[in-house]
């Protein structure tokens, strides 16, 4: 199959759709090639018990929102993906799936895309195959015994395909602490190598944290006004689960329920992991970095006509750490026998042959507008706005990149 079209769209996940949707509008023509099947990644590369970090009240989509009967849930992940497939048909997007692209080349003004299923040339290209296609796994794991099983996050689906012992989870983001505490409610012993992490309430002040950063208008600042950009985009997503319950779900409630915490893993010797001695400052930081937030939003509350109906203030314990963490735990000795490698993921550009990558494999962009004529890249972190990695973070981004890359096609 060949062909030439205006614009090619990678991914039919929910931002290549809502690309899909405003080009539509624009009546530019153009293709949404997907590697699997739409909302693929949803699909196959999550974990079971899995639910969106935000309330359905939040997941909307340009022309289309959540209209069911439980704004405040968090959608399962079969429920997600049946929001994903109605987008598509609302949109009708031209969405060729099963065809996985294998490579990208500019080619004359324009670009070549070619992949299993043929190749196209088209002006433009807007890159949404989001930003967790390969999990990071630290240079530590090559030296793990071979008796011990590693899973990552797109291996795991629940703690049912574990066999009994302990289990080492490393990394403390939203993907380690929700891991550990499923699994730690099965009844396998729980260590929790932590890194830096972001910590966050799931409710303050009688209201979800998203209504708290949405109202202060924290998830609307741009990314030209993010003090460090680069950092922000490497951020780990923070502390949250899907569910009211609990209020906060951190690495107190994991210890409550008997977890061990030690630092960064540093490597691992004959069995024995090494840990880094910075726990108690990674803690630290990553509690003054929560109640400075929570300053910034009673700082805003404290304006706001509503505020003598929230709930008072409120602080959270500081997270509790032993005076002298484990630097090195035998692994045969804690009967560790599963570790699950929580630590990121990382994009997967092994296909794109034009020279916008970084050192670290990352598209050098601006605010989604790529560092070549007429290439794009939509549903990266602080892409251009604290929200982008959001489902509804999209519309406001995909509205910018449409309207740049419709100037562009018209100056062809």
């Amino acid at each position: 199959m060949t062909g030439t079209t205006d614009v090619i769209v990678i991914g039919a996940g929910h931002a290549g759709l809502a690309t899909s949707y405003c080009l539509s509008q624009r009546s530019i023509e153009h293709i949404v090639l997907e590697r699997g099947e739409v909302a693929n990644s949803w699909r196959n590369e999550r974990w079971d018990s899995l639910t969106l970090l935000t309330p359905n009240w939040q997941s909307r989509l340009p022309g289309y929102k959540y209209e069911g009967d439980d704004p405040d849930g968090f959608m399962s992940m079969p429920e997600l993906i049946r929001f994903i497939e109605g987008y598509a048909d609302f949109t009708k997007a031209p969405v060729q799936t099963e065809t996985e692209v294998t490579s990208v080349k500019q080619k004359g003004n324009g670009y070549k895309v070619i992949s299993n299923n043929g190749e196209w040339h088209c002006k433009a290209v807007m890159i949404a195959s989001g930003a967790c296609n390969i999990p990071s796994i630290p240079k530590p794991a090559g030296d793990m015994p071979k008796n011990i099983v590693g899973l990552t996050p797109h291996q795991y689906k629940s703690a049912d395909q574990l066999e009994p012992g302990g289990v080492l989870v490393v990394g403390a983001s939203a993907t380690g602490l929700q891991l550990a505490d499923e699994i730690q409610q099965t009844g396998h012993p729980i260590t929790i190598a932590v890194g830096e992490h972001v910590r966050m309430p799931r409710t303050y002040r009688g209201k979800d944290i998203q209504y708290w950063l949405h109202k202060a208008g924290i998830l609307d600042e741009r990314y030209d006004e993010v003090d460090d950009i680069t950092r922000a985009r490497r951020l780990p997503s923070p502390q949250l689960v899907g569910s009211l319950d609990p209020k906060i779900l951190d690495l107190n409630r994991l210890t409550d329920n008997g977890a061990t915490l030690v630092g960064r893993l540093m490597g691992i010797r004959d069995g024995t992991a090494q840990f880094s001695g910075s726990l108690r400052n990674v803690c630290a930081l990553a509690d003054l970095k929560m109640n400075r937030m929570l300053n910034t939003i009673d700082e805003w509350a404290e304006q706001s006509e509503d505020n003598e109906a929230f709930d008072p203030l409120e602080r959270f314990e500081q997270t509790r750490v032993e005076k002298a963490p484990s630097l090195t735990i035998d692994l045969d000795d804690r009967n560790i026998k599963t570790v699950i490698w929580a630590t990121g993921f990382r994009p997967d550009y092994g296909w794109l042959d034009v020279d916008i990558l970084d050192r670290k494999g990352y598209i050098r962009h601006d605010g989604g507008v790529a560092n070549a004529p007429g290439m794009y890249v939509i549903g990266l972190p602080v892409l251009r706005r604290r929200k982008s990695s959001f489902i509804h973070g999209t519309e406001d981004d995909v509205n910018d990149l449409i309207a740049h890359l419709a100037t562009y096609l018209d100056n062809q």
